[in-house]
């Protein structure tokens, strides 16, 4: 790893929302360690808060292989379809501390893979974003139990039960910030390596379902780009998207995807490698 943290510019890792997409993070990370590129702090938001938490915690890239399929266990989602119906004919009371799908078994899931680990027993500092469901802000975790702010950035609305930290009622962190940049520069990271995820389009739409998932897919990707081209322009620091290029869709909980997904991410990482190490020695 590229030393002395003092004579060198400080490094983020930034990983955004994505479902099982943000599983390539385990490409990129296995790649910046075969380089030789030190990170010196972590940032996660939804689904890029469990592998953010692993980076930060030291977890070797075996050891993050199989959190997806620890985590996202075919019984974690029992009931939704029913429900689902309930709440269309209905027969379901929702409000806003309700989900389709009873978080039990995601919560037990979560405890067995993070156990008691603490922020403070990291061995990079990290910070999880959440969204306030009440009033739609940004919430920046950073302390206590890692399991309840990555049960509290990775609560799909409508899905999962939003999660209360602190009085607040916390929902998934992709709905105020799905590329958490701004956090790694408030932190006074000099370059961000912010790895980011994009929605297929389709080319047939023969149902309004299809239609709204079209539309999704455009936000969320304009999102994307206005973000980086944002931050690029409105801040000192450098930063370097990894936007893995899938050839089909991964939809939220497609596990068995994850061995591509990783090579994607590896791949995606490589094709910024040699602007990182040019600048990470220029400044060197």
């Amino acid at each position: 790893m590229m030393s002395d943290v003092s004579t060198r510019p400080r490094v983020a890792l930034v990983i955004g929302s994505g479902g099982v997409k943000c599983a390539a993070a385990i490409g990129l990370w296995s790649v910046l360690t075969e380089a030789g590129i030190a990170v010196d702090s972590v940032v996660g938001c939804s689904g890029g808060s469990l592998y953010g938490a692993a980076i930060a915690g030291g977890w070797s890239a075996e050891k993050m292989r199989s959190l997806s399929e620890s985590l996202w266990t075919d019984d974690v989602m029992q009931g939704y379809r029913e429900n689902l119906k309930a709440s269309r004919d209905g027969s379901l009371r929702f409000n806003d501390r309700s989900g389709l799908v009873d978080d039990t078994v995601l919560n037990q899931n979560l405890e067995r893979i993070y156990g008691d680990l603490q922020f403070a027993d990291l061995d990079l500092p990290l910070k999880l974003v959440a969204t306030d469901l009440h009033r739609g802000e940004k919430v920046i975790l950073s302390r206590g139990p890692v399991r309840q702010a990555i049960r509290a950035s990775i609560a799909i609305p409508i899905i999962f039960p939003p999660w209360e930290i602190d009085g607040r009622l916390l929902t998934d962190g992709g709905a105020s910030d799905p590329l958490p940049i701004d956090v790694a520069i408030q932190d006074g990271a000099d370059i961000i390596i912010a790895m980011g995820f994009t929605l297929s389009y389709r080319t047939r739409m023969r149902s309004i379902t299809a239609v709204q998932e079209q539309l999704t897919s455009i936000y969320t990707n304009n999102i994307l780009n206005a973000t980086y081209a944002f931050h690029n322009l409105a801040h000192h620091a450098e930063i370097f998207p990894v936007i893995p290029e899938l050839d089909e869709q991964v939809s939220m909980f497609d596990v068995d995807k994850i061995p591509a997904v990783i090579e994607k991410g590896a791949a995606a990482t490589r094709e910024q490698l040699p602007h990182i190490t040019r600048l990470l020695q220029a400044s060197g």
